[in-house]
């Protein structure tokens, strides 16, 4: 399906197992940020539309909780299958309202969909324990029921994969759930909901689009809501984590990234530089666990900043619908000004820039690498949450690892070495929740993924993920 033959509609909001238009008298402007072009109004949600979504997420979830482990499997992956199906149009409703080039957006709905079937297979092994009893015909169990309906925030970088985390987890342990989505994408994320809804009882998986504030207020404070899951910046994870905290809700926050990138001398460099450029400026570097600090040992520092800056400079930007693009715009004409500001700021305390070439008009920022960048800079404390990335060279390990850990993000990280002295060293000091070592993969479905310090708390994916929308109790039975 190419952009020319779909036609760009907002979506309404799903609420009760009905497409409903959003009460709000507000509305939100969603734009391609190649173009600026105006794609559509958004109807956003009212207190009245929020409050018939907590109603009916209590009633699904009554419903919902009851349905055997291997029938919401089985619905999971016939909504998984539909997706798989509609990739083509959910992959282009993505890159018009995003940005990103096609081929990304068509990763990250195949990445959405093995999400959401790995959380399905795992419904079928939410297993308790048996306890040996203390007393003469007694038993002691450990069981696991779903925690309750749950409130999901998720952002614009990556609305597939962010929302069917959350999804997949809520669903497939039985909670019903409420999705704030982004109002930046509202349509591809309703275009995978639409697609799960189909195989789910009204009400158990709703949609809004709202004021964010008042969305997060009347859902947080709402005692129908029993889990809250966040992703999004450290400032707005803070505020809802305090919420959470005076009613006792249950939270899971995966906040901003500020990933260090370890090179030492023994590593393939032209595979680090490869590896590294991909990953950085995929999606425009508007990721959480995008690699932007990068330390690298001193006798190969030069060789790194030539081989980089190089590849930098070839990489071919503009807008995501066109073939031959390997890095689209960012998302908004603010997260443009931000960038650029931040590449400003750092330029003016010594940093030396390196970078290649991007469309005048529309939401780009070229991408990006400043070098010999100084301590204090702001590009090395600041989440840059764009196409630039940032070098410092190292003398030894220790001093890399310090520098690495002297910043209060500790989402990801990432080691090019072929010591198992340095992997090990690494592996048990470097504070992130993610460690890719000669190699990007830090995510993947099996995997539990969050992070320490400012970039949150608890985990999503594995069964880490799924715990996540579980409570436990413990029966202790007497004959």
């Amino acid at each position: 399906m190419s952009t020319s033959t779909l036609t760009y509609d907002c979506p309404r909001l799903l609420l009760g197992g009905e497409w409903r238009t959003g009460r709000h008298e507000e509305r939100s402007h969603v734009r391609n940020p190649a173009t600026g072009e105006l794609l559509g109004e958004l109807g956003l949600a009212s207190s009245d539309d929020l409050q018939l979504a907590l109603e009916t997420t209590q009633k699904a979830f009554e419903l919902w909780r009851q349905v055997p482990a291997h029938e919401r499997c089985a619905r999971l992956e016939r909504g998984v299958a539909r997706m798989r199906e509609s990739t083509e149009r959910i992959a282009t409703l993505l890159t018009l309202e995003q940005g990103k080039p096609l081929a990304e957006a068509r990763a990250e709905c195949a990445m959405a969909a093995d999400l959401i079937k790995w959380y399905a297979e795992e419904a079928r092994r939410v297993y308790g324990r048996v306890i040996p009893g203390r007393l003469p015909n007694s038993r002691m169990d450990v069981l696991k029921f779903p925690v309750g309906p749950v409130a999901a925030f998720s952002p614009w970088n990556f609305p597939l994969v962010l929302s069917a985390r959350k999804i997949g987890g809520a669903l497939a342990a039985g909670c019903s759930i409420i999705v704030k989505g982004a109002e930046e994408t509202p349509a591809s994320v309703a275009a995978m909901v639409d697609c799960l809804n189909q195989e789910l009882p009204a009400g158990v998986l709703q949609l809004v689009y709202g004021v964010p504030s008042e969305v997060s207020e009347i859902l947080i404070q709402s005692p129908i809501i029993r889990k809250v899951t966040f992703t999004g910046s450290v400032p707005v994870g803070r505020h809802l984590a305090g919420m959470a905290a005076q009613h006792l809700k249950r939270i899971t926050l995966e906040l901003g990234g500020h990933a260090p990138v370890i090179i030492c001398g023994d590593a393939d460099l032209q595979r680090a530089v490869n590896l590294m450029v991909q990953h950085k400026f995929r999606n425009a570097g508007q990721a959480c666990l995008a690699p932007t600090r990068f330390f690298v040992e001193k006798r190969i520092y030069g060789d790194f900043v030539d081989a980089f800056g190089t590849t930098v400079k070839a990489l071919r930007v503009g807008a995501g619908t066109a073939s031959d693009t390997q890095m689209g715009p960012v998302a908004n004409t603010r997260r443009q000004a931000a960038v650029r500001d931040l590449i400003e700021r750092s330029v003016a305390m010594g940093a030396r820039l390196v970078a290649g070439a991007a469309p005048q008009e529309g939401s780009f920022v070229a991408p990006t690498l400043l070098v010999d960048v100084p301590p204090n800079a702001p590009v090395l404390i600041e989440e840059p949450f764009g196409p630039v990335a940032s070098a410092v060279s190292f003398d030894s390990l220790e001093h890399a690892i310090a520098m690495a850990n002297n910043n209060p993000y500790g989402l990801s990280g990432y080691l090019f070495t072929d010591s198992a002295k340095n992997i090990l060293s690494v592996s048990e000091r470097l504070e992130v929740g993610s460690l890719a070592i000669n190699g990007m993969g830090v995510s993947v479905p099996e995997a539990p993924f969050g992070g320490v310090k400012d970039s949150g708390y608890g985990s999503e994916s594995g069964i880490e993920g799924m715990e996540a929308f579980l409570d436990t109790k413990f029966t202790h039975y007497v004959a």
